[in-house]
């Protein structure tokens, strides 16, 4: 097989291009460019302006073409054919500038080298990857990781038998997932399902997707699926990998009762009781995590040499120097690098708050304020070398050879290992290290949350970032270049001013300076998120990426769970500013999300039929079914698995996810999501109030990334559910209850129109913001009231009216801000920070409550007073030329 796939990469190479013709260009920018590294640019085009990704180039500053690979991912259809969103692949160049050529005369080079595969969908079958200097394979009836892997050493074209660098270490423990019971440790078995080629594969940059299962023992444990997408890249000898688990365990020992709860029942026959907080079992750990990794082994000398980089410095210092430290290793020796962080902080829970009047506790510790952070190095078991924070990878070496492993966000994710085991030649990068002592999912106490008492961590997931480097004994700087090109990844984009100007979503301006006072209402709140994000910390391997909400007496409560849709928040601004900090903190939020704060099991797994008996299907017909609940997600409350809710789940963030950073992942879950909505669990209700205007935004995104007919069908019935509502109630598409949801209902319909061309859509949008500015809804007094000024835009721009314009721009008068007399870096704390913001602010007061929209808070009620109306209305301003 390795001789096929080398003769036919030597046809491959005798390909030649034309000299293309030049055309239309956009400037591209990456951000902390790194020579050398992997780019994916995902970039949208406004329509009628591409029509194939055959006519698109790649020019460095200077004008030299180089090889890119390019993916149409969606279209303007169905009204228009012509390409929304396009990834542009790509290896960087010293420079950090760039020129995207488009026009139908453009004609691209083609790549000298290419990747040449094999996936064969047989039972025992699985992939052969040749990258040129790499030759890997995973075999379905394998250990569900790397079963072999050759490094082209000689560089003869040819893998020997001597240029095998790593295997499977065996026993079906490539990948794992084990589980730590009364009963003990049960160790898991990782069996492979499934393998296929994702979108945007080419000769550049291959993507795999394995889907296996982690199997146990003892029958009371659950089986457990897994998924790992596997990057593969021309010419080069590493790869990425991101892995997925699923915990499916019985998070703690309370007694079960039959039913469902009133706030997320199918049926009325049987409800659950709130009433068991008497109950010890909640707080009592069943089923927990021991451990979850990958392992491969490496064919190495023995006596080999082990180094790691570790920061000199505070744990908070970003620009810390590393420290490369070097161990030697013979015999049986282990080398173990691991990162911990701080317990979880047991705060209160929000009603406990209100009960308390928000009265500061004063037993709380000042230890507990101050999170500390180890990262340790030990050899043998002694420790060799101590620092607050790791960068995350390490380099095995025998002087002649060596594998490097690299894991992202090891300080954020916590906790975090790589060990190697010199008796058995093992490399394993642990996800959540045996080391760190079980992770229990019982709750810290029986406080209702949410206005729940349960727990429904059954059903999360994790996605992990590897990178591994196999090589010829290259240096320490070497391979740290390497290792960055996921750890530290740059950022490619293009202009604010081509994201807004594209009009993917609708009439925002890009980042000015022209009027600040509404442009600092947006920054400072997006650095305040930011500033507590890294101060508070929020990370955490099950935290990471989302925020606290409300601000109360110097402290933080209540994760975000990412209402309403603050990853799309932080996408939205990363596309406005070009900021690189905002599309690193928007993809965090975006993975936290579809992981963390969603309902991922029971999951019956898709049917593909690539086995020929026909048997297998009914085999497959008699697999437990899916949980009703699947796709749907949790609520805000004080730990993320203690709420759900008939409407928590967003998925605009999850699609501008898919779109930008080609994040596989993001779509499946989406579609997952579209899936529940299609089956309508909970019958009218679902078609009715906040359910029926977030699922309208939610199917536009999807229907409009995937273009299926099944999402575009519930999309249409659940729109004329809306416009007939709109009738009943005098012009207003909202209930009363809801009218903090204008965002859902004008961003929805606006992207619904827009693709369709519907005009009784457009007609409706001007009936409400006619409704809206005569009956401005109070019902949450300034989230509601606020949230019209969009819906409002969109009555100026489909009826011509200024009176809708100026209607928003008096209500927008209370956003304006002035200047903070610091720098976020400048604070020494969150509460002189807070107090500072407070100063600043123009917003009212509640009449009779705490004010949640306070300058100070988090994003949650941001995203329905500011964060969807300031960009719209920036853009009119900037149109109509108002100062």
């Amino acid at each position: 097989m390795r001789i096929v796939i080398t003769v036919l990469l030597a046809c491959f190479l005798l390909k030649s291009c034309a000299k293309p013709e030049p055309g239309k260009q956009v400037n591209i920018t990456i951000e902390n460019n790194k020579k050398g590294a992997p780019v994916t640019l995902g970039i949208p085009f406004p329509k009628g302006t591409l029509y194939s990704v055959d006519n698109l180039r790649l020019l460095t500053a200077d004008g030299t073409e180089i090889p890119c690979q390019t993916t149409e991912v969606s279209n303007w259809g169905p009204i228009d054919e012509s390409i929304k969103w396009v990834w542009v692949f790509f290896f960087s160049e010293e420079g950090s500038d760039y020129v995207l050529e488009y026009g139908d005369s453009v004609a691209p080079m083609l790549p000298k080298e290419k990747i040449i595969s094999t996936n064969n969908m047989r039972p025992q079958g699985g992939i052969d990857v040749n990258t040129g200097p790499l030759s890997f394979s995973i075999h379905k009836r394998g250990n569900g990781f790397l079963d072999e892997v050759y490094l082209d050493s000689d560089q003869d074209g040819k893998f020997a038998e001597n240029e095998l660098i790593g295997s499977s270490k065996g026993e079906n423990r490539g990948s794992f997932f084990d589980i730590l019971d009364d009963a003990g440790i049960d160790a898991s078995k990782a069996v492979i399902n499934e393998v296929f080629r994702e979108k945007g594969s080419g000769p550049m940059h291959s993507i795999f997707r394995i889907e296996g299962t982690y199997t146990y023992n003892r029958p009371d444990n659950n089986i457990s699926p897994f998924s790992i997408w596997l990057h593969t890249y021309a010419g080069k000898s590493y790869i990425k990998v991101l892995h997925t688990m699923t915990y499916t365990g019985i998070p703690d020992k309370h007694k079960i009762q039959e039913g469902q709860h009133a706030n997320i029942a199918t049926q009325n026959k049987k409800i659950l009781s709130e009433q068991t907080a008497d109950d010890p079992g909640w707080t009592q750990p069943n089923d927990q995590i021991a451990g979850v990794g990958l392992q491969l082994k490496y064919h190495l000398d023995n006596n080999v040499s082990v180094s790691m980089p570790m920061y000199d410095g505070d744990w908070k210092d970003e620009d810390a120097k590393t420290v490369i430290e070097k161990v030697t290793v013979g015999g049986s020796e282990t080398v173990q690098l691991l990162q911990k962080g701080p317990e979880g902080k047991k705060s209160p829970s929000l009603r406990s708050l209100y009960m308390s009047g928000f009265k500061k506790d004063e037993d709380q510790k000042e230890e507990e304020l101050q999170p500390s952070f180890v990262a340790t190095v030990d050899k043998a078991g002694d420790n060799v070398a101590q620092a607050q924070k790791a960068k995350g990878w390490i380099n095995v070496s025998d002087g002649k050879r060596g594998v490097g492993v690299g894991i992202k966000n090891f300080l954020k994710e916590y906790p975090k290992g790589i060990e190697l085991d010199a008796s058995t030649s093992t490399l394993t990068g642990s996800i959540w290290p045996k080391e760190n002592g079980p992770k229990s999912f019982a709750r810290a106490n029986t406080e209702s949350d949410g206005e729940m008492l349960d727990n429904f961590a059954q059903g999360i997931t994790k996605t992990t970032e590897f990178i591994y480097y196999f090589h010829d004994n290259d240096s320490p700087e070497g391979v740290g270049q390497k290792m960055d090109y996921v750890l530290d990844a740059p950022v490619a984009h293009a202009s604010p001013e081509w994201y807004t100007g594209s009009k993917v979503y609708g009439n925002m301006a890009p980042f000015s300076e022209k009027h600040p006072e509404f442009e600092n209402a947006l920054q400072y709140k997006y650095q305040w998120w930011t500033y507590n994000q890294e101060n508070e910390p929020w990370y955490g391997i099950f935290d990471y990426g989302d925020g606290k909400t409300y601000f109360f007496n110097g402290r933080w409560v209540m994760w975000t769970n990412n209402e309403p849709t603050t990853d799309f928040m932080l996408w939205t601004n990363f596309m406005r500013t070009g900021d690189p900090k905002f599309f690193n903190l928007a993809q965090a939020m975006s993975r936290h999300t579809m992981d963390v704060d969603n309902i991922h099991w029971p999951r019956k797994r898709t049917y593909y039929g690539e086995i020929n008996d026909a048997i297998d299907f009914w085999n497959y017909e008699d697999e437990p079914e899916s949980t009703p609940y699947l796709g749907i997600g949790r609520r805000h409350a004080n730990e993320h698995w203690n709420a759900l809710l008939s409407a928590h789940v967003w998925i605009q963030g999850w699609i501008a996810d898919y779109y930008l950073a080609a994040d596989h992942r993001a779509l499946e879950v989406a579609k997952m999501t579209g899936d529940t909505y299609i089956n309508r669990i909970w019958g009218e209700h679902d078609l009715r109030g906040r359910r029926l205007y977030l699922s309208v935004l939610n199917l536009v995104e999807l229907y409009d990334a995937t273009k299926l007919k099944k999402y575009k069908d519930e999309l249409d019935d659940r729109v004329n559910i809306m416009l007939e509502l709109q009738e009943r109630q005098g012009g207003n598409l909202l209930l009363d209850r809801y009218g903090y949801s204008q965002t859902y209902v004008a961003q929805g319909l606006y992207k619904y129109q827009q693709i369709t061309g519907d005009e009784r859509v457009k007609k409706a949008l001007v009936n409400h913001a006619r409704w809206v500015r005569d009956v401005p809804p109070l019902n949450h007094e300034m989230e509601s009231y606020l949230a019209t000024i969009y819906p409002l835009l969109i009555g100026y721009e489909f009826s011509g009216e200024k009176v809708y314009l100026n209607e928003a721009l008096a209500r927008a008068e209370v956003l304006k801000i002035g200047e903070l007399p610091k720098k976020p870096e400048e604070y020494e704390n969150a509460v002189a920070y807070s107090d500072d913001l407070v100063k600043i602010s123009n917003l009212p007061e509640s009449k009779g409550r705490f004010t949640n929209w306070q300058t100070n808070q988090g994003l949650r009620v941001f995203g329905w007073t500011h964060a969807y109306n300031i960009p719209y209305l920036l853009y009119w301003l900037d149109q109509e030329n108002i100062d």
